[in-house]
């Protein structure tokens, strides 16, 4: 398990790009954190470190975005999900079998069908500016922001 403290938005998307960087074809990375904890500002910079030079939303309404580079990504919000059955709705158990990395934000609703091996994220706020960040899985990425 590796922590980090950013101080700003700038900084918390720049961790996200280094994270991005170590990612692998199949990862499953649960992102947990309270609304505004910065969960988004980190997807951001991961999707940027695995090669996707677009725009980068929260899901909340559309539940899943694609972004293509290097790596395939598919970022998914399951605040709004409520049931076994939402989940199916989302295509999130096609999306486990594909080579693409997987973002899940608000992962704690759907806890029971996250792979045991899954990368974890939580992001708690420290201030107005600062965040917390804790990595646990695949050996905290080997320490990728030391």
């Amino acid at each position: 398990m590796a922590t980090y403290r950013t101080a700003s938005v700038a900084e918390t998307e720049r961790l996200g790009e280094a994270f991005g960087l170590r990612l692998c074809p199949g990862d499953v990375v649960a992102f947990t954190g309270d609304l505004g904890a910065g969960k988004t500002a980190f997807v951001r910079g991961v999707a940027r470190g695995a090669g996707f030079d677009g725009e980068v939303l929260s899901p909340t309404f559309a539940l899943v975005h694609e972004y293509h580079g290097v790596l395939d990504l598919y970022h998914f919000d399951m605040y709004r999900i409520a049931s076994p059955e939402d989940l199916y709705t989302t295509g999130y158990y096609d999306y486990l079998d594909t080579k693409a990395v997987l973002l899940i934000e608000w992962s704690e609703n759907i806890a029971e069908e996250i792979p045991t091996d899954a990368i974890r994220v939580h992001l708690d706020r420290v201030s107005e500016n600062e965040r917390n960040i804790t990595i646990e899985g695949r050996d905290a990425l080997e320490n990728f922001g030391s």
